[in-house]
């Protein structure tokens, strides 16, 4: 069982418990050792072992070839990455966080994302990148923001968006093997939140497929669709509501592009309701488009009630802590919008 916060309990067939952070570590660890093209860029990754210490002793093990420490110039060591790229190599681009991606974002969207489609094939560009996403805490508006809706809205990249350690794991050895430019999303404040994995996750060869969503929870009254830290929120909220009657059923989408469509139609179809929860704005959101993706298909006519959306406020974030409180969902939210749906 996992809420926001990690682990509940442990079911005896799980063997190891292990942090976002590492998880994604290990992932790195492995795929560079795996592929001798693979490498990774960014600032602080190397001798400091990476602003959130996600790339620890990377440096030490793989060296000043493998593990780059760059200049503060996003765009010059994007662009580096994306021409690594071209030629051959497979980098690891790391944004300290995806806000400051956007003195970048020329080389993600025309460079990376365009260029497969451009050569008609004949130019891969196996190139992933990686940071935190989203609100942390205290950060305010310039370092506050969920580029979910931003990536996700460009054909030729795909976006993904893990939850916990397995997710985290799985999404970034698929991401580091697949010739497509993948957006990687990750939260800094779930880097230290421990999870139960599997000895199937912990094997070398284990990947999470990109494009496909995740059950994380079953249910018969209505389906929570979520990604990254709110998928947690969704669950703890499932908690309360099941003691009140209310079956959630929890659809953790780990992939926002290519977005899988069918588990959550399936889902709608099965519960008949749907609350959509995301930390990003309101507007042309995550959300927005999975509603407008159940209007326009089978789903749409198994709804009893119209869909609702619990995202960030639409507002810059706030500074001070309470503002910022209010300005991303929190479980409460979630319960009053279920509630809402079912007109309880």
């Amino acid at each position: 069982t996992y809420s926001a916060f990690g682990k509940v309990s442990r079911p005896i067939d799980f063997l190891k418990i292990v942090n976002v952070r590492d998880a994604l570590n290990q992932a790195m660890d492995e795929e560079l050792e795996r592929d001798e093209r693979v490498f990774l860029l960014g600032e602080e990754v190397a001798q400091y072992d990476g602003a959130y210490k996600v790339s620890r002793g990377l440096w030490k093990k793989y060296g000043d070839k493998r593990i780059i420490d760059t200049p503060i110039t996003e765009m010059g060591f994007a662009g580096i990455a994306v021409g690594a790229a071209f030629a051959g190599l497979r980098p690891i681009c790391e944004f300290m966080t995806w806000n400051f991606s956007m003195q970048a974002i020329d080389q993600v969207i025309n460079s990376a994302a365009k260029t497969y489609y451009m050569s008609a094939g004949a130019q891969p560009v196996p190139i992933v990148f990686r940071g935190p996403n989203g609100s942390s805490a205290g950060v305010a508006a310039q370092h506050s923001q969920c580029f979910a809706a931003w990536y996700g809205h460009c054909p030729g990249l795909k976006v993904v968006s893990p939850w916990n350690s397995e997710d985290a794991r799985g999404l970034l050895k698929a991401a580091i093997r697949d010739d497509n430019p993948v957006v990687f999303l990750e939260n800094e404040l779930m880097y230290g939140v421990p999870f139960d994995l599997s000895e199937e996750v912990m094997q070398k060869d284990f990947v999470v497929p990109i494009g496909k969503a995740k059950v994380e929870r079953q249910g018969t009254h209505i389906t929570l669709v979520s990604h990254s830290r709110c998928v947690g929120f969704c669950l703890d909220a499932a908690t309360v509501l099941a003691k009140e009657g209310v079956e959630c059923e929890v659809v953790n989408l780990r992939t926002i592009r290519p977005l899988d469509v069918d588990t959550i139609e399936a889902s709608v179809m099965k519960t008949g309701h749907l609350v959509t929860v995301e930390g990003g704005w309101p507007q042309y959101g995550v959300g927005a488009e999975i509603c407008a993706r159940v209007m326009e298909g089978p789903a749409f006519n198994y709804l009893d009630a119209p869909a609702v959306r619990v995202t960030g406020v639409d507002i810059p974030m706030p500074y001070a802590k309470i503002l910022e409180d209010h300005s991303v969902p929190q479980i409460k939210d979630i319960i009053f919008s279920v509630k809402k749906v079912l007109n309880m």
